[in-house]
This record gives structure tokens, C-alpha cells and sequence, in this order.
């Protein structure tokens, strides 16, 4: 059998409330716009979970069934669900409160994501998602594979059609929350995954990683994942072993893409190399392609084979197999758990192989992403994966890579619609090649454009392939790109505080960290004309400069919808008043970001890689009405039990112009943050020269930006701070035109 920590917890059996069965049907009321339809004329219905729904055991439902004009209508206080009583298709639903009708054919679907981004160009076609145009859309769980109760994918039985059908209209939050509560909610991601990544498939020794390092903190351009591509392991094997292969008789497969064993050609000392990156706060991935099994020349050939029932005296080659427990549970305390123990994090695991197995209709990525998550969860931490999206679901298992890209101005702009676009499937953590991998052409502004929309994105992961001049160090482009690029990289470290609070976000609501327009303002038609644009957490709003700037202008520039409010751009200072289409340009060191009326955004302040929860901070504050939530944990599983929430609120009075501004006491278990903290409290759209606050000494950074900074606070502390003449900063128009004409 599979060891426990295999085996997901699942509730999928509905409660009998909840089932309603016909002849050859079974209907099952999830939620009140959420219907299962089973249609089987051998009454073949399914309790199992499967690969895409894990849960739907819900609290009793108000609805009833009947049978009347060739249809089988369900009605719930909410719809009803109009189904063809001959074949059990879905005809049309009918909206209980509008009292409108929408056909079930997943028309105008809006698309959601795919599998990679491998071999693609720029625009790429995307899988169907779970949102509309209608608000109704229609899941095919038919085909997919179940879980039995031992934790073993496996085939359906029988002739039935396994429908979910959800009816949401333009609430489209709500339908993709729907579907967190019958597939599971995202899990909680790592800290420090928000961070910079460094990855690059490039043939490194232990010393020019090492120096690799070290150059990026004397830079001080912090980092949080070291990545070691596949050349970690032997992989000219061919060269290495062609003696052990030369006295062998029989067919050994030769390929080098798989291997377990650290290459001490190039890292002789591979246990110190570890403990180098452990001891510069740095967490470690390796990468994995598992397809070719383990063969004779694995460290840890031998054990491997008594644990799967090969003698070792045979030197056979072990295939990959998705059947067989045995093999599942040596893959991991054989293979990996050793150098987990030695200090590898998690695993990037980088499937090319196809979509069969020796398990019939089971694609071996998901089976793949399925089990390294649960086992990676094993010692406590956080869990953490880094794989390819195997359909809907696949929210269970971050983070996606997104494969290996092409270096053009193309791919840049498709990936801000592909990232945002994929919470129509559920699936809100991409990770991306930052910059791009391969192929097309060098360009240092591309590069750094590529790099402030990563700073605004999931998943920071620098990579590239191993040509000399692809490089994604910053100390590699011209003098002003290499500025600038250092600057959004400590940017993005900064920001960890702020993306993790909406790491649980998504985790705990459904949201995601990327949004389109159209999630937070559905009934306006502008919304879903901006592509490219979308909501980075709660509080700011991105639009990406995706093409190359003007050559009489010197700056990007980008067509951005406005929502009614003020809008503030962190980066300049410049605000816009909303309800409007607008075109922005920048300087190359920035593109538009754009923070509401009343944003609150934490930063960290702390020097080095260190991703935890910061000693030191910083709040942007923004005039206006908001209360904002900082969410801070211990980094284990239990965080349930072992985290903090700090409140923090702001008003403004714009006919006073007084501002206040209060911290509340954290909330929950306060040992998991430092026990004394200074924090820096910036009014970014306040006139700093004429504002005046009692209580705090008011000073103004070198931007011109009023501060209170407060040190040595205890969770004990509040905070309130006041602002009286709390002038909004008032943009000089002209000035900003002779700015850009000077250009």
C-alpha cells in the first residue's frame, strides 16, 4: 500500500439530503447554483473522488426534481436546471431573481489556461475555463480518473456521464469559489517562493555557483530559491559509465535526462554546496525528469531495487511505473528523502514525456504533481512543487512552470493575459521564465520590461538557457537597465509581506493574486477589453508595458482602462481620476502600477535574503477609506493554529483634510512574529510640507513623501496616527507635458 502521507484526504460521498435519483439518474445539490448530474441507464454512479472534484459533502439543500416536458428540472431558490430526459444532457437554466434564461453550451467561454507555454511563440491557444459569457458553464468529470480509498488513481466503471453544472451569472469570484469547494481551496504557499528565483539550465560547477551567489548579495540584490537544473545529476552518461554499459548484455537505455545522483565532476563537495545555500538563506529546488525510471549506476540503485523486488545483482533497468505502491513509496524515502534531509526544499519536476503510463488512461504528470505535493508536505513545512499544469485541479499542486519560451516581444505580451486569464481555471500561481529562455533576440530593454512585469506577477523566477550572452544577471545589460533592473528585484523582495497576505487570500477566499478587469467590475465593458491589464491583490492594479518604446518618445506606453476612484501610480506619483480609457507612457525603470483610493501596502525592510516575517517595515499608505489585514504565519502546516492578523485601517476627510490612520493590536499567535519591530509609516499622495501631526515627529523621505517612523513596537502597541491639512499632492500638468515633449 501506499504510506498514509500519500493518501489525500477527501470527502467525496454527498449526504443523502443532498441526492435525488431517477431512473437512470442521479442529481446531487451542491449548492444552490452548482448541480451533479449523473446519467447511467445501468445506474453506474460515482462516490469516489476523482482527479478533479475531492469534496461534495455540503450542508442540506432546499430543492426539488420532477419530470415534465421531456426535461428533468431541478430548482433550487436560486435556478432552475432545465436537462434533456432522453440522453441527460443539460438544455438551459432559468435565473430565479432576473429571470433570465441561459443556454448550457458553453458558448462565449472566456478560456482559462494550458498545459505549457513549451514551443510557442507568442499568442497560444488556451483550454476552456470555468467562466461565460452567459454564467453558465458546464464541467465534464466523464473521463477523469478516481482515487480509491487507498490512494490509488484508477479507472471508471460503467457508462456514466458525470456532469457538474454551474450557474453563476457574472459573479465570477463566486463560480470559481464554487469550484475550491468541491476540488479543494489553493494551498498556502511558501514565503519564501514569493521571492527572487534563480534559475538557469546551464552547466554550473559548485564554485561558479557559489561565486554566482556571492555576487548577487555583494550587489545586494536579495534572492530567496537557488535553482540547479538538471545538470546537478550525471548526464553524459553515455561518456561517464560507457564500461559499466561495455560489460553489460542487453539493451540499457542511455539517456541522460534522468538521473538521481549528484555529477561530482562538477560538484565534488555536493553536501557543502547545500550547506553553502542554506547558510545564505537561500532554499534549494532541483530539477527532475523522472520519465526513464532508475537504472544501475544510481547511488542508490541498490536499496531502490530491493525496495520494488529487482535483484541488484541484475543491474536491469527499473522503468517508471505509475501502477505499482511499491515503487511510488521508494521513489520518494529512496530517491529523494536523503537529500531532502541533506537541505533540497522541494522538487522541479519537468515532464516532456506524454500523457501515457502503464496505469490505463493515467497521465503520469498529474500522478506526478498529485504525489510529490502530498509527500513534500511529509516533514511539516509548507508544501511546494514546481511542475507543468495537468488540467483543472491542478490548483492542488503549486506552482505551474510554464516552459521553456521564446526570447520576443510576443511572448512578453502574451503572458500578462495568460497569467491573469488562468483564474478562469483556477489556477492563480504561474511561474514563468522571466525574461524568457531561448531562441529570439537580446534586448536589454525587452529584458528589463520582462523583469517589471515579473515583479508584478506569481512567481519571480529568473532563467534562461546556458548561451553566454542569455544570462538574466543585471550586471550583464547596459548601465541604465542594470540600475533599474536591480531596483525592481529588491522591489520585489520587499513586497514578499504584501504577496503573501494575498497568498492567503486566495488560499482562505478564492481570490487570486492575479485578476482580470472584468472579476472586480463585471458589468463594465471596458474591463474586458484590457487583456493584458489586471488586479494585483487587493490593493494595486497593473498595467504592463509589453511592447518596445517609441523611438521619438523614448518612452513605453500602454492603453489602460480606469475604474471610477483615484488611481495613484506607485512608481511617479501620479494620480489619475478613473472612469476613463487612457494611454500611459514611462521611462523604461517602470511601468504603470496603480494603487486605489486607501491602499495600504506593506513592504519589508530587512537587509539580505531572509524571507520570513520582517523586523523591520514599511507601509505606503494612500488617502482614502480602506482597512487593510497583514497576514503572518509560522511557515508549517498547522499555520491554521499558528498565525497572526494585524489590522490596519486609514480615512480621509477631503473637505477637513484630516487623515487617520491606526494599527490595531495583532491578532492570534503573536510568538510567530519578532517581539519588536520598527516600522515606517509613508503618506505617499500627502502634500509631506504642509501636512502637521500630533504625537509622532512627521518627517519626509527624499521623494518628498511625509513618514512616521516608529521604533521598538511590541504586539502589544497600537498605533494612531492623525493628519491634519492633509493636502493631496496636486500634479503640475504642465510640468508633466514639458516632460514628455522634452523627450
Amino acid at each position: 500500500m501506499l504510506k498514509p502521507s500519500l493518501i489525500a484526504r477527501t470527502d467525496a460521498k454527498a449526504s443523502n439530503s443532498q441526492i435525488y435519483i431517477g431512473e437512470d439518474y442521479r442529481v446531487t445539490v451542491l449548492t444552490d447554483r452548482l448541480i451533479r448530474f449523473e446519467f447511467s441507464k445501468k445506474r453506474h454512479f460515482v462516490d469516489l473522488p476523482s482527479q478533479t472534484v475531492w469534496f461534495r459533502r455540503f450542508s442540506d439543500k432546499k430543492f426539488s426534481v420532477i419530470e415534465k416536458g421531456g426535461h428533468i428540472i431541478v430548482e433550487t431558490p436560486a435556478i432552475r436546471l432545465f436537462m434533456k430526459r432522453k440522453n441527460g444532457k443539460p438544455d438551459f437554466v432559468e435565473f430565479i431573481e432576473s429571470g433570465k434564461t441561459a443556454k448550457c453550451d458553453n458558448s462565449g467561454n472566456f478560456k482559462g489556461t494550458r498545459r505549457t507555454l513549451d514551443n510557442t511563440f507568442g499568442i497560444a491557444s488556451l483550454e476552456d475555463g470555468l467562466i461565460t459569457e452567459n454564467g453558465v458553464y458546464v464541467l465534464d468529470d466523464s473521463k477523469t480518473m478516481l482515487l480509491n480509498e487507498n490512494g490509488n488513481f484508477t479507472q471508471r466503471s460503467g457508462d456514466s456521464t458525470d456532469l457538474y453544472i454551474f450557474a453563476y451569472e457574472k459573479n465570477y469570484r463566486e463560480t470559481i469559489k464554487a469550484f475550491y469547494q468541491i476540488s479543494s481551496a489553493v494551498p498556502l504557499v511558501p514565503r519564501f517562493a514569493l521571492g527572487v528565483w534563480w534559475s538557469r539550465y546551464r552547466k554550473y560547477t559548485q564554485k561558479e555557483y557559489q561565486d554566482l551567489m556571492l555576487r548577487f548579495k555583494a550587489e545586494n540584490i536579495p534572492l530567496t530559491v537557488a535553482t540547479v537544473d538538471m545538470d546537478w545529476h550525471w548526464v553524459d552518461i553515455k561518456e561517464k559509465f560507457k564500461n559499466e554499459f561495455a560489460s553489460l548484455n542487453g539493451k540499457h537505455n542511455k539517456s541522460g535526462w534522468t538521473g538521481y545522483s549528484w555529477n561530482t565532476d562538477l560538484f565534488p563537495d555536493y553536501k557543502g554546496f547545500l550547506k553553502f545555500l542554506k547558510n545564505e538563506n537561500l532554499h534549494i529546488t532541483l530539477n527532475l525528469h523522472p520519465a526513464d525510471g532508475v537504472r544501475f549506476f544510481e547511488d542508490r540503485y541498490e536499496e531502490f531495487a530491493k525496495a520494488v523486488g529487482v535483484d541488484p545483482e541484475s543491474k536491469e533497468d527499473i522503468p517508471f511505473i505509475c501502477g505499482s505502491d511499491e515503487f511510488w513509496n521508494a521513489y520518494f524515502d529512496v530517491l529523494h528523502k536523503p537529500y531532502e534531509a541533506q537541505g533540497v526544499d522541494f522538487w522541479w519536476i519537468d515532464w516532456q514525456q506524454g500523457e501515457k503510463s502503464d496505469v490505463k488512461g493515467l497521465d503520469p504528470l498529474p500522478a506526478l504533481n498529485h504525489y510529490h505535493y502530498l509527500d513534500n508536505a511529509e516533514k511539516g513545512d509548507i508544501p511546494l512543487i514546481l511542475s507543468r499544469y495537468g488540467g483543472l485541479g491542478s490548483h492542488r499542486y503549486p506552482l505551474g512552470f510554464s516552459g521553456d519560451t521564446a526570447i520576443s516581444w510576443k511572448v512578453l505580451d502574451f503572458q500578462p493575459y495568460f497569467t491573469a486569464n488562468a483564474a478562469n481555471a483556477a489556477y492563480t500561481w504561474w511561474s514563468h521564465d522571466i525574461g524568457g529562455h531561448h531562441f529570439g533576440t537580446r534586448d536589454d530593454e525587452m529584458y528589463l520590461r520582462w523583469l517589471e512585469f515579473g515583479v508584478f506577477s506569481p512567481i519571480m523566477r529568473l532563467h534562461s538557457t546556458q548561451n553566454d550572452l542569455l544570462g538574466k544577471e543585471p550586471w550583464k545589460y547596459r548601465n541604465e537597465v542594470y540600475k533599474a533592473a536591480k531596483e525592481q528585484l529588491r522591489l520585489r523582495h520587499a513586497l514578499i509581506p504584501y504577496i503573501y497576505t494575498m497568498d492567503y487570500r486566495t488560499h482562505k477566499d478564492g481570490l487570486a493574486l492575479c485578476e482580470p478587469m472584468y472579476y472586480s467590475y463585471p458589468n463594465e465593458k471596458a474591463a474586458y477589453k484590457v487583456k493584458n491589464q489586471y488586479m494585483f491583490g487587493s490593493e494595486l492594479m497593473v498595467c504592463p508595458i509589453t511592447k518596445k518604446q517609441s523611438a521619438e518618445l523614448g518612452m513605453g506606453s500602454v492603453t489602460a482602462w480606469l475604474p471610477e476612484g483615484r488611481w495613484t501610480d506607485i512608481f511617479t506619483g501620479q494620480s489619475y481620476n478613473g472612469g476613463k480609457t487612457v494611454t500611459l507612457s514611462r521611462d523604461i525603470d517602470s511601468i504603470p502600477v496603480l494603487a486605489k483610493e486607501g491602499a495600504i501596502i506593506p513592504f519589508s525592510r530587512d537587509e539580505g535574503n531572509d524571507s520570513g516575517n520582517p523586523k523591520a517595515l514599511e507601509f505606503w499608505i494612500y488617502s482614502g477609506n480602506n482597512t487593510f489585514e497583514l497576514y503572518e504565519d509560522n511557515g508549517r502546516t498547522d499555520f491554521d493554529e499558528h498565525n497572526c492578523k494585524t489590522c490596519f485601517s486609514v480615512s480621509y476627510n477631503d473637505s477637513s483634510k484630516k487623515l487617520s490612520f491606526f494599527m490595531d493590536k495583532p491578532s492570534g499567535d503573536t510568538s510567530v512574529i519578532p517581539q519588536k519591530r520598527n516600522i515606517r509609516f509613508v503618506f505617499k499622495d500627502i502634500d509631506a510640507f504642509s501636512a502637521e501631526c500630533d504625537g509622532y515627529e512627521l518627517k519626509h523621505d527624499k521623494s518628498g513623501n511625509a513618514y512616521v517612523e516608529i521604533c521598538d513596537i511590541s504586539p502589544d502597541d497600537t498605533i494612531d496616527i492623525t493628519l491634519e491639512n492633509a493636502v493631496l499632492k496636486s500634479e503640475d500638468k504642465k510640468e508633466r507635458v514639458v516632460y514628455i515633449l522634452s523627450r
